[in-house]
């Protein structure tokens, strides 16, 4: 596969069609997490683990497996891929692992990765599938990492833990949900503007 097209498939999940800004994909977990940079790694570590390693198994199998059992069997890859995230970051990650709590299982209904096996793995060869997986899960990563860090520096005035508007009194409401959402909605509008 010539690079330029490798090249495309990746910085789609960066900008075009980024699973968060783009395709609106994936809230829920992108909205729970996002309060600290270090949770919004090790959560766009895990999904980009699970996207991979689904991606890759749905690429070999997706033109085998018959259509009336697709969705299930795709459903079995991504939860196996999930599960062996879930117990690597207990293992290694305890602290990330304790602090994204159910977010972690709840890998297996993304939406983002249902939708990259159904969609994009299951038609496509496994070089393009692998590429594919990396440019998604590097783009939900990067949006959350944003997320992460703008709410946690005006919320708790600290990032990646550490004390950093000394002088500033923290903007409690970037620590809840509202937060979120208007950091999010800033987010896009700024992505929609570049694209314009």
């Amino acid at each position: 596969m010539p690079f330029k097209r490798l090249f495309g498939e990746f910085s789609k999940g960066l900008i075009r069609e980024n699973p968060v800004l783009g395709l609106m994909l994936g809230l829920c977990s992108v909205l729970a997490v996002s309060t600290e940079a270090v949770n919004a790694v090790g959560m766009g570590a895990a999904m980009t683990f699970v996207l991979l390693g689904s991606n890759i198994l749905v690429s070999l199998l997706g033109r085998s497996i018959p259509a009336k059992i697709r969705l299930p069997v795709f459903i079995v890859v991504i939860a196996s891929f999930t599960t062996i995230a879930d117990l690597l970051m207990n293992a290694y990650a305890p602290a990330i692992h304790k602090s994204l709590g159910i977010f972690i299982p709840l890998i297996v209904v993304n939406c983002i990765i249902i939708a990259r096996a159904e969609a994009f793995a299951s038609k496509n060869t496994l070089g393009a599938s692998i590429v594919d997986a990396l440019g998604m899960g590097t783009g939900y990563t990067l949006v959350l990492f944003v997320l992460a860090s703008i709410r946690e520096v005006l919320g708790n005035g600290t990032f990646w833990g550490m004390k950093v508007t000394p002088e500033m009194d923290p903007i409690l409401v970037m620590m809840l949900p509202p937060g979120a959402f208007i950091t999010l909605g800033l987010m896009m509008a700024g992505l929609r503007s570049v694209r314009k």
